[in-house]
């Protein structure tokens, strides 16, 4: 019972703080940001290293996604004194401390990566019937 009050506690905390958090989530929660950082996390990478190990990632998405993770302070740009002109991205200490929890994001996702698709088959199974 203790466990429910808790989670009651985080959720009315979570929808109290929603004019704060909504904004954050946004910025963070998109459908590339958590992979790029994972790339860029170990060490700084260039442009063309990343967008080869982002499967499926276009050059504009790409250039989009890392001018707002810059912009958002979670990235830092550096221009290269390289012919041709190379651009390098880092991690920041505040895109940092996002590790811990898109790790904890990433490994879920890998455990329950099946289920998810299991789940996803049964709905559309049952619905596209009716």
């Amino acid at each position: 019972m203790t466990e429910y009050t808790e989670l009651e506690a985080l959720s009315h905390q979570a929808l109290c703080d929603m004019p704060l958090v909504r904004p954050v989530l946004d910025k963070i929660a998109d459908k590339w940001t958590i992979m790029i950082l994972t790339v860029i996390c170990p060490k700084p990478s260039r442009f063309n290293e990343i967008k080869r190990r982002l499967e499926g990632i276009t050059h504009k998405a790409l250039a989009d996604a890392l001018k707002r993770l810059e912009r958002n302070g979670l990235v830092t740009r550096t221009v290269l004194p390289t012919q041709p002109i190379g651009v390098e991205y880092a991690i920041t200490p505040l895109g940092h401390s996002l590790r811990e929890p898109f790790e904890a994001l990433c490994a879920w996702a890998a455990v329950n990566g099946g289920k998810v698709e299991a789940a996803t088959r049964s709905y559309d199974n049952l619905h596209h019937r009716q």
